[in-house]
């Protein structure tokens, strides 16, 4: 890796979100009511780059994706300038509409539930991403399982996204890849195919258990701890973390390992957990990025985790660094 790169460079899902506050999950064939909605930032890449620009990241921040050519793409690329995010990569298509989500939360518990439109999404490829042209330091690709196209398998047998992995890689970026929670039957498969071409693993618990197929607690650090040591032996190159609502747990090939438990946060603090675990991606990203030890990182990343929680949207809670880090101050962890 060169020394003289900085930045990250965050490729895949870019996603309208519209954010919907509701009384109650409803059963099928009844009603819950609308408290209020908004219309916010979705996608993995999309909500860590507004993350870090909120996290008043001291670095260079750039966005690879596709968008339709209409409003919501056009708002998507005004946003990203408008919060000091380089969209030279941020294609449009004629194709596909961009991609959307109505994310439910019910208001007591903070709960969400998605319902997703794939759009231009699906079409994203390895072309759309020049690792050639950037002088970023980290590739931060997702959500696997929810990209059409780089989920598919080329003729050589690995995923369109493994591809791409391997580019960057010869390009000299470090990659870090994240997943979406889903029951996609090729699951295992496109994981193990990315694995063995991604320095940096960040997912949470269930998309481990459906990597290792096994059952998970999301309380249980001991098991997290052994589970992010085998994912680690199933080929990823430097770093696995697992991320769950209690805290999270991660493990090198140096045998450093380190358990950091969530923040303990008063009833009523949580406004809606949508993008939650992407705001831990981002926290975890800038400490890798500044080269923080292990345990500093899982401990901002805790902290940008609950900072988002603060807000219904993805990013709408999101503070500076510092602000983040005194939430432990205020609250300790659990």
């Amino acid at each position: 890796m060169s020394t003289q790169r900085s930045g990250i460079l965050a490729a895949g899902n870019f996603i309208v979100d519209y954010v919907k506050i509701i009384d109650a999950y409803p059963e099928q064939d009844m009603l819950a009511s609308i408290l209020s909605e908004s219309q916010a930032n979705g996608g993995g890449p999309y909500n860590v780059l507004k993350d870090l620009s909120a996290m008043q990241a001291g670095f260079p921040l750039a966005a690879c994706g596709l968008v339709g050519d209409d409003a919501n793409g056009r708002w998507i690329y005004e946003d990203c300038v408008a919060h000091g995010i380089d969209a030279t990569q941020l294609h449009r298509t004629q194709e596909r509409s961009t991609s959307y989500t109505d994310a439910m939360t019910v208001q007591s518990t903070g709960r969400r539930t998605f319902f997703h439109q794939r759009g231009a999404n699906a079409l994203f490829n390895e072309s759309h991403c020049e690792v050639s042209q950037t002088s970023a330091r980290i590739l931060h690709l997702g959500y696997l399982m929810l990209l059409d196209h780089m989920d598919s398998f080329a003729t050589d047998g690995r995923t369109h996204a493994a591809h791409l992995l391997v580019s960057a890689t010869e390009a000299g970026l470090q990659t870090s890849v994240d997943m979406v929670s889903t029951e996609h039957p090729q699951f295992r498969e496109i994981a193990l195919s990315a694995m063995p071409h991604t320095d940096h693993l960040i997912i949470n618990e269930i998309e481990a258990a459906r990597v290792l197929n096994r059952t998970l607690s999301s309380s249980d650090g001991s098991a997290l701890l052994n589970a992010s040591r085998d994912l680690l032996a199933l080929g990823v190159r430097q770093t696995v973390t697992i991320h769950t609502e209690h805290g999270a747990a991660a493990c090198t090939h140096e045998k450093d390992e380190h358990f950091q438990p969530s923040l303990l946060l008063p009833a009523g603090y949580s406004q809606g957990a949508t993008g939650a675990g992407d705001a831990f991606a981002a926290g975890l990203l800038y400490a890798l990025h500044e080269g923080w030890s292990l345990a500093d990182r899982l401990r901002l990343a805790v902290c940008t985790a609950a900072a988002s929680l603060s807000h219904p949207t993805p990013s709408g809670g999101m503070k500076p660094v510092r602000e983040c880090l005194a939430l432990a101050d205020t609250f300790g962890f659990r």
